[in-house]
């Protein structure tokens, strides 16, 4: 008893509650994650298979640069060599992204699971600290940042940071080194590519 009214008076307690629930829900998350996806045998295949093609793509690339600023014997030997080439990448990439849109499928249901607990957490911090200030910010944020760091406050002062903006600077920071500590981070021939890739511009 003692303790929680010692924690309540502290300047900065509110601020230390929200950032220990977003890592609690990070851990829980990542745990969900790993039980329904990270542990199984598709998702180690696939990701293995987005490992590989990437370092190959790496080092096919970085041999056509090198074999490019050679001089050449012919016009001819050049051009097929390079043919050669291009259609061996083209392969390579589309192994590549047909590999990440199903990793990315693969998180689905653990994507809905987590955004349910992510839900559930968000509605218990909002009904405790609503209309609370949770911590101070060290500027006075752009009037777009503004919206929603002084969401649902009393008062003027630009300063006052809300449970909604902590709660979401700390879901991104921590969450998202979390899965680098553990290794789920996603491969890195995966950045950018998902269900809804760029389009490739060597089709235009």
């Amino acid at each position: 008893m003692a303790a929680s009214s010692a924690l309540s008076s502290f300047r900065y307690a509110d601020s230390l509650v929200v950032v220990g629930i977003s890592v609690c829900t990070a851990f829980l998350c990542e745990a969900i994650s790993w039980l329904l996806i990270y542990r199984t045998s598709t998702y180690k295949s696939l990701r293995s298979s987005i490992d590989k093609a990437s370092k190959k793509l790496d080092t096919m690339k970085s041999t056509s640069t090198s074999s490019s600023s050679k001089k050449p014997s012919s016009s001819s030997s050049l051009a097929s060599s390079s043919s050669s080439r291009a259609k061996k990448m083209d392969r390579v990439e589309t192994s590549l992204k047909d590999a990440t849109r199903e990793l990315s499928l693969s998180k689905f249901k653990s994507g809905a699971v987590v955004a349910a607990v992510l839900f559930v957490v968000f509605g218990l911090l909002n009904s405790l600290f609503e209309g609370r200030v949770v911590a101070k910010l060290p500027f006075a944020p752009i009037p777009l940042v503004l919206k929603m760091s002084h969401r649902g406050l009393p008062g003027t002062d630009p300063t006052d940071c809300s449970m909604v903006f902590l709660y979401f600077l700390c879901s991104i920071s921590i969450r998202t080194n979390l899965q680098k500590f553990l290794g789920f981070a996603p491969p890195r021939g995966a950045a950018g590519a998902g269900l809804f890739p760029m389009p490739d511009p060597k089709a235009s």
